[in-house]
């Protein structure tokens, strides 16, 4: 099976719960496909550069899948179908990063920062 880095952007109005049923359903269709999340990484809320679709924010999610081709396809059919994603993308990679993604890094560093001021 190969690895990928899949992460999708949810519209600013859902509530975190919803976002959290969606990634459920994400990592529910990777698995009756045959593959599994190694990781998921919930980035929360964050501004985005230009409007999509009239949305200034997003809900951030990241998900590690070790999968088949097969159910990459449908998890990608289903993201499209979606109306409350915005955007999303999927990369194959190599390997997968040990520890926490850069984004989640660079969030812990700005709170540490915060913290010591």
């Amino acid at each position: 099976m190969a690895l990928y880095e899949h992460i999708f952007l949810a519209r600013q109005d859902l509530a975190q719960a919803q976002v959290d049923a969606m990634t459920e359903e994400a990592t529910k269709i990777i698995a009756d496909n045959g593959g599994k999340v190694v990781e998921t990484e919930a980035w929360g809320l964050k501004s985005l550069a230009y409007k999509i679709q009239k949305n200034r924010k997003a809900h951030f999610v990241m998900m590690r899948l070790d999968t088949p081709p097969a159910a990459l396809e449908e998890l990608e059919r289903q993201t499209r179908i979606n109306e409350d994603i915005v955007r999303y993308m999927t990369i194959k990679v190599d390997a997968h990063e040990e520890g926490p993604s850069a984004m989640m890094r660079k969030d812990r560093e700005r709170r540490g920062k915060k913290e010591r001021s």
